[in-house]
């Protein structure tokens, strides 16, 4: 699944959460990830309701924290972070949205990002807000998040700082890192804070995609406007849309712990596919082929991160005629252990194969002192009955 964050009124974090909620997360799996970090649970709270803004229904997610330590460096929250029994993917991302931020910061002050002292943005609320982010998205099943062009206003805030101009100087950092594209806001003041530009340069791709729409978030802003103050999530399938191509880079002198991060932005950047294949070198030393498949419109996209991300100095292109695609589908299932997400495989209206999502498995594996395996083969028997079930309702 992908989606859309439409913003005409900009973006914060609990902009961000209302979206997840609104699109079916729920408020306790929000409440859920959140206990899993080390925050003692009389310091937060999370509510989320429906209110109007303007004639639009939309969820507003209150953040309530008592955290009268808001002076964190990267290292502690990074630790919290990591600590946590959260699935790899949200650990990854949430630490990277707090380096990204980190970096802005540090470019602002002159200084190093680990020495930077988060303010306001290592409160509570805003780790609420991070990782809060990152695990909606991973529960919802977006692989691949996309943006609009992002309002800006002018004006002035008070800050840990003093007295800083409008947009705030991380959030400009932030976005001209990512190279966001930017319009007027609709009217003065701050419409993006630096948590939600630290977000959008950490997770989106800038630009509207060609989608199938299949339902929407509304995110509701803490302010009543003269217009409709909401951020909208966008969420569906991608439409195949003009040529494929196949970008393959020989990689002989890069750290392998790398890989990861660079197949997670080339995913972000629209890519079909992603793969690593071993191969020998010049001179007998081991290197990777690193291929990508995409859409030959976002071609530039991919080459840009594999140029700036990797240490290759060449990218090869060749078209493709076609890819065929099975459509997919989540489902949960239970399990002795605890309730496991399962990928459902559609070939036309039948189902053909399921398969228990590993990050579950392991989640749960680990909080029973178990084999991941066992958990694994429990869930993939539920995965069986399941998928019995849908043969059975298909007419």
């Amino acid at each position: 699944m992908i989606a859309y964050l439409d913003l005409p009124s900009g973006l914060s974090g609990d902009m961000f959460l209302g979206c997840l909620v609104h699109a079916g997360w729920g408020v306790d799996a929000l409440r859920g990830t959140i206990a899993r970090l080390a925050l003692d649970p009389g310091d937060w709270s999370v509510e989320a309701r429906r209110v109007m803004r303007g004639p639009l229904s939309a969820t507003l997610v209150d953040v309530h924290a008592s955290d009268t330590r808001q002076h964190r460096h990267l290292p502690e929250i990074r630790g919290m972070i990591e600590r946590a029994d959260l699935p790899a993917t949200v650990r990854e991302q949430s630490v990277a949205v707090f380096e990204r931020l980190a970096g802005a910061e540090a470019r602002v002050h002159g200084t190093t990002a680990d020495r930077v002292h988060f303010h306001e943005v290592g409160a509570i609320d805003a780790i609420i807000d991070i990782v809060g982010a990152t695990a909606g998205l991973h529960d919802l099943d977006i692989e691949t998040l996309h943006a609009s062009a992002v309002p800006l206003g002018e004006g002035w805030t008070d800050s840990a700082h003093g007295r800083l101009p409008l947009p705030a100087p991380a959030t400009l950092e932030l976005l001209a890192a990512a190279r966001a594209p930017t319009r007027p806001a609709p009217a003065p003041g701050e419409w993006v804070t630096p948590t939600g530009a630290a977000l959008l340069a950490t997770l989106a791709t800038f630009g509207q995609p060609v989608m199938t729409l299949g339902r929407i978030g509304i995110g509701a802003g803490q302010r009543e406007t003269a217009w409709p103050n909401v951020a909208r999530l966008w969420l569906g399938e991608r439409v195949a849309s003009g040529a494929l191509v196949q970008l393959e880079t020989n990689i002989d002198d890069m750290n392998p712990q790398l890989y990861a991060s660079v197949s997670d932005r080339l995913f972000a950047a629209g890519a079909r596919d992603v793969w690593l294949t071993p191969v020998q070198m010049k001179k007998g030393r081991p290197g990777v082929v690193l291929s990508v498949i995409a859409a030959s419109a976002d071609e530039p996209r991919m080459v840009d991160v594999l140029l700036r991300d990797t240490t290759t100095m060449g990218v090869r292109s060749q078209p493709l005629s076609a890819r065929h695609e099975a459509r997919r589908e989540m489902r949960e299932v239970s399990t002795p252990f605890g309730p496991v997400h399962v990928k459902v495989k559609w070939i036309d209206d039948e189902a053909v194969g399921a398969s228990p999502e590993y990050d579950d498995c392991a989640r749960h594996a680990r909080q029973h002192g178990v084999a991941t395996r066992i958990v694994y083969e429990a869930a993939f028997v539920e995965a069986l009955r399941l998928l019995a079930s849908l043969a059975r309702a298909t007419p």
